[in-house]
């Protein structure tokens, strides 16, 4: 997936001046979350706008998609001119922590957050904004979410499996439960490296469920899977 450019069923996806390109995350948060009451969808660090893109195929929603990287938001701004939602997103070049002082509130906020804590920077700067929380801290954006959030609203995320029990301690103690979550296992015999979370500020009962992606050897994808993606990859 590292190409220049990524075509699916309905948009295509420029990415050669983003740094991080179309991958399974971003793709199985934006076919999973649900979309259902929302009427406005936050992109918290949109990169090149798949999310956004795909949420805009899955709804009639009015869609804000942010991005610290200049030219990453430069790119999402134009590959959601060519889509043909174009007249329903809108990104912004700023961080999480400048776009909280808007007035606008959201029913849904999405991201595929930075994740890594400790590893060694990346040499590119823009990949480092991309991959690295201190640009993004945890708790910075569960209190950014927490404040553009509308009431009963929802969050949701994909974080590395080893990751998610902290984050989902800290979004407790934030003011968020928990309502839904996917494990994510690359095959059968591996385990779960991935975990997609939902989460409220009203209390309800967990809903767990876990997908693989390959079941049948290298590119034998799973009916799970297929079924979750088929939408959106040329493929399915």
């Amino acid at each position: 997936m590292s190409n220049n450019y990524f075509r699916f069923k309905q948009f295509l996806i420029q990415q050669d001046r983003c740094a991080m390109k179309v991958g399974t995350d971003g793709v199985l948060l934006g076919a999973w979350v649900k979309i259902e009451g929302a009427k406005s969808i936050l992109d918290i660090g949109t990169g090149s706008g798949l999310i956004a893109l795909m949420l805009a195929q899955r709804s009639d929603c009015v869609i804000h998609g942010i991005e610290i990287e200049k030219n990453a938001a430069q790119q999402a701004n134009e590959n959601a001119a060519k889509s043909p939602w174009r007249n329903r997103i809108s990104i912004f070049n700023q961080s999480l922590q400048d776009f909280r002082s808007t007035t606008n509130r959201y029913d849904l906020i999405v991201s595929n957050p930075p994740y890594f804590e400790r590893s060694m920077l990346a040499p590119d700067q823009n990949r480092s904004v991309a991959r690295h929380n201190h640009f993004l801290t945890q708790q910075e954006l569960l209190d950014g979410v927490k404040k553009l959030l509308r009431p009963h609203g929802r969050l949701a995320l994909i974080l590395p499996f080893e990751g998610y029990r902290g984050f989902r301690e800290l979004a407790l103690s934030s003011g968020f439960f928990e309502i839904r979550n996917m494990s994510v296992k690359p095959t059968p015999e591996k385990p779960a490296n991935r975990v997609l979370g939902e989460f409220a500020d009203i209390p309800g009962r967990t809903d767990p469920s876990e997908i693989v992606i390959e079941k049948y050897g290298r590119h034998g994808y799973s009916e799970e899977y297929i079924d979750l993606t088929k939408y959106f990859y040329l493929k399915f």
